[in-house]
């Protein structure tokens, strides 16, 4: 963690934009104007780029996962420049706990993975392609996101280590926990053998 250097109250307003801008629902908004249905009905009913996919548009999975990175990315990188390093990794923390838990949706949002990459990819790109690189080797040789999803997040703190950007190494570890959690029902069905493979409808 970098030094905190940043008013209180600076951090605090930081934490609350940043909240805010990470509880867009962008997979829900998509979905509905494209006449995708609900998300929260289909598939796992999670509002990430994954389960767009599942309604076999591309395009609108895609678009999905570009913004959900750019919330992490858009916060870190405008609280790094207007304001300091600490009230970056502020706001890259609580962007991706809007995506998680959304004021607009009472809380009930998605895993984070998409959020969590774009903000390591802010905070320290080396480590973000690192983990996105992890992400995009385990999915495409098991064909399993959520999978890919925990690899990622777990070699995340260690990347950030080996790359020389400890600082960001305690703030990527606090996120990967929370990307655990979120995938608890992912890991059952890892377990029991029915999670679900990247594709399918």
């Amino acid at each position: 963690m970098p030094e905190l250097v940043t008013s209180p109250g600076i951090l605090a307003l930081v934490a609350l934009l940043a909240y805010l801008l990470g509880s867009v629902p962008f997979g829900l908004v998509i979905a509905r104007t494209l006449g995708l249905g609900d998300l929260r009905q289909i598939g796992s009913g999670n509002i990430g780029a994954t389960n767009v996919l599942r309604t076999g548009n591309k395009a609108a999975a895609a678009a999905t996962l570009v913004l959900d990175a750019g919330k992490g990315a858009i916060a870190v990188w405008l609280a790094r420049a207007l304001i300091g390093e600490d009230a970056a990794q502020v706001a890259g923390a609580m962007a991706f706990l809007g995506h998680c838990f959304p004021i607009y949706l009472r809380f009930k949002g998605g895993k984070g993975v998409a959020t969590f990459l774009g903000t390591l990819l802010a905070l320290a790109w080396p480590v973000g392609v690192a983990a996105c690189g992890t992400w995009l080797a385990v999915a495409g040789a098991l064909r399993i996101s959520s999978l890919a999803a925990l690899v990622a997040a777990a070699t995340a703190p260690v990347w950030a280590l080996g790359l020389g950007h400890a600082g960001v190494s305690a703030l990527a570890a606090f996120l990967a926990v929370l990307v655990w959690i979120r995938h608890r029902p992912n890991i059952q069905r890892l377990l029991d053998g029915s999670e679900p493979r990247i594709g399918r409808k």
